[in-house]
């Protein structure tokens, strides 16, 4: 009777061991991003995504995108439990190469997560901003060919400045203020690309192109109180000077900092064609959200 009841002891730590031995219980997860919109950055800079854990960042892997706006990887393997605790997803762009392990200041979409599915946009924080009332004018002058006193000297079709006209102008332009890693620019398309009037951060003052050697116009700190740019001076190659605006698209795009690239970042909030009045007639801006990316990310 002994021997039996050892026997059975035995034959149930067998099955205890060989069922601990099966335990599948999985240590890895996938997850999975499905985004549209995002551009190719070029060598210089890679996007790496981040899981936000009990408020500290967990990255996910780096990856690139081409120029038909296909990822490089699309699906990263994260220990299960990183996973599972993860409130937020958070996608950023990175130099190449990366002394920081951290995340940049140019934070780009993020969602937070409902079940196993993540949302992203640039509206969920902390990534850019919420555009979806960004709104605005711009009309045409030239300003800083005028002499003090002079007067309009007829030929404002060769500039462009973001409000609306007067004595003073105003600052109509209605956009989020960027966090830190982010500027918005403005655009003209030229006759052999876009042209930039300038960076700015703010709608009420002159942009980063007033009075430098690089501008232009070279001579924005006689212009109105407002970002712009009058086409004039240092022409660059393909294009013709004065540049005129009329029946020519203006944007107003957000670019990262450090920038990319010298050409258009991919968020343009706000487009619109000129027309072929000067001031004081004004245009208006379009909603342009459609350049945004979008996607979800799953785990």
């Amino acid at each position: 009777m002994k021997k039996m009841f050892l026997g059975i002891l035995s034959l149930a730590f067998v099955i205890t061991s060989c069922s601990n031995d099966d335990d599948s219980t999985p240590t890895t997860s996938n997850l999975t991003l499905n985004i549209n919109g995002l551009e190719d950055l070029g060598a210089d800079f890679n996007y790496e995504g981040w899981l936000l854990v009990d408020g500290n960042p967990v990255s996910t892997g780096l990856f690139t995108v081409d120029a038909n706006g296909n990822l490089s990887s699309s699906s990263f393997e994260v220990p299960a439990e990183t996973a599972a605790a993860a409130t937020k997803f958070i996608l950023t762009i990175e130099p190449n190469p990366d002394p920081d392990p951290a995340p940049s200041d140019q934070k780009f979409i993020a969602g937070d997560f409902n079940g196993d599915s993540a949302s992203v946009s640039t509206s969920v924080a902390p990534a850019i901003g919420n555009f979806s009332n960004a709104a605005g004018d711009f009309f045409l002058r030239t300003p800083t060919d005028e002499a003090a006193g002079s007067g309009n000297n007829g030929n404002d079709q060769y500039g462009v400045w973001f409000g609306q006209p007067g004595m003073p102008p105003a600052a109509t332009l209605v956009l989020p203020e960027l966090p830190t890693g982010w500027i918005y620019e403005g655009w003209v398309i030229g006759e052999s690309g876009p042209l930039s009037t300038g960076t700015f951060a703010s709608i009420d003052e002159m942009d980063d192109n007033a009075g430098l050697a690089t501008s232009f116009g070279g001579t924005e700190n006689a212009g109105p109180p407002l970002p712009g740019e009058d086409f004039f001076n240092n022409a660059p190659s393909g294009e013709t000077f004065p540049l005129d605006i009329r029946g020519r698209t203006v944007v107003i795009t957000v670019e990262p900092v450090p920038d990319n690239s010298p050409a258009p970042f991919t968020l343009k909030p706000l487009a619109a064609q000129a027309g072929t009045e000067t001031a004081p007639s004004f245009n208006t801006f379009a909603l342009n959200l459609g350049t945004f990316p979008t996607g979800t990310v799953t785990r």
